[in-house]
């Protein structure tokens, strides 16, 4: 896979996909200590990136392959991504979702018209689901982030941040599966200027950050963390992406990612996910992005209302 398939996704997507706005703030990089770039996936169509590399996938189906269908597991962003993007193109979707996905993302994936089944909430359970699905309809399997056209398709918001804002020291995405932040490594290696990549991810869903230090793949095992679109493991070819061309990735523990949540919702009026909020609160947290200019993906804004209330009681003062 080369950094050019980026660019050709880029291609693609114009007109299907929101080029969304890269805003800043100056309380923001006050409390950061950074000028920080933040590009708004957030307004994405489907409220999150995943609708580009879903579109670019679809988009890159043969027409009998597409008379087939598409299916997928998904606890929620690629779920309505890919319902959404089968929709558009007048073909079939089949999703799989565990049984504690957020009520807000199945309710879009049952919006936009997809067949969903419910499984229990493990990684086993949801590869069965899928494979009975695939095997009773014949539809394609359209893998979150372990497909190369998903990556690429990804990787636009960061090529689009860095054509817009120029030189920038560092850029930073959230890492749960590896697909934002593979495809935000080809971006940046496309553009050839000298930033540093680095992935946020929660302490409680750590198995980039351990797999990344310890130079092999590691699974993800009991994840906790307020993060729920970043409770997947890395794939095989996510995590030799990510080793190769990542500077560092950056945990963040709950409390953290809440103060940050509260100062995005609170401070700069951007209703942003935890999975987002991720990324900023890395920043806060590491020295060597102190003064410096940092692109960061705002990769999703999909919240369960009903959560609104639980996030704020239990987040410290944004100070």
């Amino acid at each position: 896979m080369q950094p050019t398939v980026v660019a050709e996704a880029a291609t693609r997507l114009a007109g299907v996909v929101q080029h969304t706005p890269v805003f800043t703030s100056r309380l923001l990089n006050e409390w950061l200590g950074a000028s920080v770039y933040c590009k708004a996936e957030h307004l994405q169509h489907v409220g999150a990136f995943k609708f580009r590399g879903a579109s670019n996938a679809v988009l890159k189906l043969g027409a009998q392959q597409a008379a087939r269908g598409v299916a997928a597991h998904s606890s929620g962003n690629h779920a309505a991504a890919l319902a959404r993007a089968a929709q558009l193109n007048g073909i079939a979707a089949h999703i799989v979702m565990p049984s504690n996905a957020p009520g807000v993302k199945r309710a879009a994936v049952d919006a936009y018209g997809a067949s969903i089944t419910i499984c229990e909430p493990n990684e086993a359970a949801r590869m069965a689901a899928l494979r009975s699905v695939c095997e009773e309809t014949g539809a394609i399997e359209i893998h979150p982030f372990d497909n190369d056209d998903v990556i690429a398709g990804a990787g636009t918001a960061a090529l689009e941040l860095i054509q817009e804002v120029g030189e920038l020291d560092a850029i930073i995405a959230p890492v749960g599966g590896g697909g934002l932040l593979s495809g935000t490594c080809f971006a940046a290696e496309l553009a050839r200027r000298s930033m540093l990549v680095y992935g946020a991810e929660p302490s409680g869903a750590d198995d980039a950050a351990r797999s990344f230090a310890l130079g092999k793949l590691v699974p993800q095992t009991f994840p906790n963390t307020i993060c729920d679109g970043l409770l997947t493991s890395l794939a095989p070819r996510t995590f030799e992406i990510i080793q190769r061309r990542v500077h560092d990735i950056i945990t963040i523990d709950d409390d953290a990612t809440r103060r940050a949540l509260s100062f995005l919702w609170t401070r700069t009026k951007q209703l942003v996910e935890p999975s987002s909020a991720v990324a900023i609160a890395a920043i806060r947290k590491h020295p060597e992005l102190r003064g410096k200019r940092v692109g960061v993906i705002l990769s999703g804004g999909n919240v369960d209302t009903s959560q609104f209330a639980t996030l704020f009681e239990s987040t410290p003062a944004a100070n």
